[in-house]
């Protein structure tokens, strides 16, 4: 495997070197698209809607939609809005690890110390697993800001990229059960 990310964990006065890893990988199978009659792959080509025509990519630019008219943003909007780049995955608070509901875990990774770091990474990672905490951490990875949390899992540190509140639904709209009486015996049914 080969690291995605270098840079270090950092709390108060602490600074662990690490590698991050994807701890997982898509089991998808690539298909191409092919033509019937001779099996020539189909190539997807940008057209203009209005005009039909075939747009070279030096001519295209990205826009946001605000009342029917387009925003158009450049690669100075990109840098302005961009994440500072930074090689810490800093760590503001420890929580229990039961405080964080499922809803909010996105992308697993595993955390591997560098030769420096070993021993502050074992210290933290037997920390974790006796208190059951998990670290709640902050980090840039290709120019993208992430919140995260850091767990113990038997004998590596994982780091979970997890969701900002605002990325969750709210259950309203969903149809729920009104009748909640549930009788003692029902519970104790096998499940």
């Amino acid at each position: 495997m080969r690291p995605l990310w270098t840079g270090a964990i950092g709390f108060g006065l602490v600074n662990i070197p690490v590698k991050l890893y994807s701890a997982t990988e898509s089991s998808n199978i690539d298909l191409d698209m092919l033509d019937k009659k001779d099996h020539a792959n189909i190539k997807y080509v940008r057209v203009n809607e209005k005009t039909g025509k075939e747009v070279a990519w030096g001519n295209i630019v990205k826009g946001y939609k605000i009342n029917d008219e387009y925003v158009v943003l450049d690669d100075k909007d990109f840098e302005a809005a961009s994440a500072k780049k930074t090689k810490t995955i800093e760590i503001s608070d420890f929580v229990k690890e039961n405080e964080i509901t499922s809803l909010y875990y996105e992308t697993p990774y595993y955390l591997e110390p560098d030769k420096s770091g070993t021993r502050p990474y074992e210290l933290l990672r037997q920390a974790l697993l006796k208190t059951k905490k998990v670290g709640v951490a902050s980090f840039v990875m290709r120019s993208k800001e992430s919140l995260a949390i850091l767990r113990a899992d038997k004998d590596v540190i994982v780091l979970n990229r997890i969701r900002f509140e605002e990325e969750i639904r709210d259950t309203d709209s969903l149809v729920l059960p009104k009748n909640k009486d549930v009788k003692p015996a029902e519970l104790k049914m096998p499940i």
